[in-house]
């Protein structure tokens, strides 16, 4: 979201100033000349010639991008905030003196934390109307911390707003807003953005820069963009229809007038529109809603498992080479994956019937299960495919933060050549995995397993893969778990982990 000050709207204001004044200037100049003189406002025949069937043909088109705007701009808003936050006092505040004084805090007032006031600017999209409450979709970091709310029309009327919910996790936040039973608002009309293809065509809309009231448009460039390198689990539709700093929780339009998704973010070096936008696709908020109404929050599934992408040598010493999925490192004992049989190593391939693609795909749809309802997993083990019924849990605020129940607490990697050389591993005959990221207070922590270590066996049972390791620690066959250790020249064994 572009922070707007008063300072931006008066260069704003005064760029356009000067804009005019160099275009009146223009206007005044007296051009002395022949009777072959033209000027361009000279009225006559057509610009161009242009075939009567290729013209009706952009007409259509012009007409429908018209039609559109007309029909979806009352219902984008434009979403003035205000953040209060406190921040530390001065850093010179303990300097002896001033050269000039400081001339915005007394004597009494040094040392002590300093509130500042941030003025905001975004959008967002009209989704719901019950009775005099009008619910508006945004993002979080547009409004998820903001003190005060003023919702604009694109009429110019202006509405306190309410933050209704947030969440960080999916960048997404409600407004509310009331309004008298005769005050013209428009719902928009949300679409499947599952049915969105590369090449649809696609309107944004919003206030970028703080011009409301905006139109862009372009094509879906892709779909199915990961955001994890802006920390949301949400997929992303890309497009190059212009997004700009201040088009955050716009709509993204079809040519049917359906929003498709919610203009979130943008790539670009200068911070600019570059062709790079990404939206949140509908499909994935439209429950978010019914959320925030009914609990002023979202609440999310829980399955109890850490994943980590694995590459090809990784799969290849799986067993599962050429495979689409999810890659479960580890698994929280008495989560529900835990009681379900999902066990540390499976490779996660379906979710209820739907292929799993990759480990932002799994937790994405995770998130959106239903807390109390059965899942169905299936997952490829040992080189079997099993299918396994899991009661999903809900997500709470610590879920998944207690390594202390995260077995085994580290993360194995195959014994590579490279692995061999970064570890300073000399001796060839020395075979198993090797351990990588080990977790404070978790279990391998506490058997005083660390990073550097090659585990050569687990329960007495020799390793020399990672398929070998995992099936080793099969907890349905274990109840107490122990391993050998290989580190500078000497092998030993921990003690037992017992569950």
């Amino acid at each position: 979201m572009k922070k707007i000050t008063k300072h931006i709207f008066a260069g704003v204001v005064s760029g356009a100033l000067a804009f005019a004044f160099i275009s009146l200037s223009c206007n005044r100049v007296h051009v002395q000349g022949s009777a072959d003189t033209a000027f361009a406002e000279t009225p006559g025949k057509a610009a161009v010639s242009i075939p009567r069937e290729s013209l009706g043909v952009l007409e259509a088109l012009q007409t429908s991008f018209r039609s559109i705007s007309t029909g979806v701009l009352p219902s984008v808003v434009e979403i003035d905030v205000t953040e209060k936050t406190t921040v530390p006092s001065n850093p010179f505040d303990d300097l002896p003196f001033f050269f000039f004084g400081n001339p915005n805090q007394g004597g009494d007032q040094k040392g002590k934390p300093r509130e500042r006031i941030q003025q905001g600017l975004g959008s967002g999209v009209i989704v719901r109307r019950t009775g005099n409450t009008v619910y508006v979709l945004t993002n979080n970091h547009v409004a998820g911390k903001a003190t005060d709310i003023k919702v604009k029309l694109n009429d110019g009327t202006s509405f306190e707003g309410k933050l209704i919910g947030a969440d960080e996790r999916q960048d997404i936040a409600l407004v509310s807003f009331e309004a008298t039973k005769d005050a013209r608002i428009v719902v928009a009309t949300l679409g499947d953005s599952d049915s969105v293809q590369t090449g649809d065509i696609c309107l944004a809309m919003g206030a970028p820069l703080g011009y409301s009231q905006s139109v862009t448009q372009g094509i879906v460039s892709a779909t199915g963009r990961s955001g994890t390198q802006i920390g949301n689990m949400n997929d992303f539709i890309q497009t190059d229809a212009a997004i700009n700093q201040g088009n955050s929780g716009g709509p993204l339009v079809n040519i049917y007038g359906e929003v498709i998704g919610i203009n979130t973010w943008i790539a670009s070096s200068s911070g600019g529109s570059v062709g790079l936008g990404f939206a949140m696709p509908i499909n994935s908020v439209k429950r978010a809603i019914d959320d925030f109404i009914a609990k002023g929050k979202i609440t999310y599934g829980w399955l109890g498992v850490s994943l980590v992408d694995i590459n090809d040598v990784y799969k290849a010493e799986l067993g599962v080479k050429g495979q689409n999925g999810a890659f479960a490192s580890q698994v929280f004992i008495d989560s529900p994956a835990y009681k379900a049989g999902i066990q540390a190593g499976d490779f996660i391939i379906e979710l209820n019937g739907k292929a799993i693609k990759s480990q932002s795909e799994l937790v994405r749809e995770v998130g959106y299960l239903t807390a109390g309802k059965e899942a169905s997993f299936k997952v490829i083990r040992g080189g079997k495919t099993l299918t396994l019924n899991v009661k999903i849990e809900e997500r709470g605020k610590d879920s998944g933060n207690d390594n202390s129940k995260l077995w085994p607490g580290f993360v194995a990697s195959p014994l590579t050549d490279e692995i061999r050389k970064e570890f300073d591993i000399k001796d060839s005959k020395i075979k198993g995995v090797a351990v990588v990221s080990v977790l404070e207070k978790s279990p391998a922590a506490a058997l005083r397993i660390q990073n550097g270590d090659i585990i050569t066996a687990v329960n007495d049972k020799k390793v020399t893969s990672i398929e070998e390791f995992y099936s080793a620690l099969d907890l349905s066959k274990n109840k107490e778990v122990w391993f050998d250790v290989y580190n500078g020249g000497h092998t030993i064994s921990t003690g037992k982990y017992k569950f």
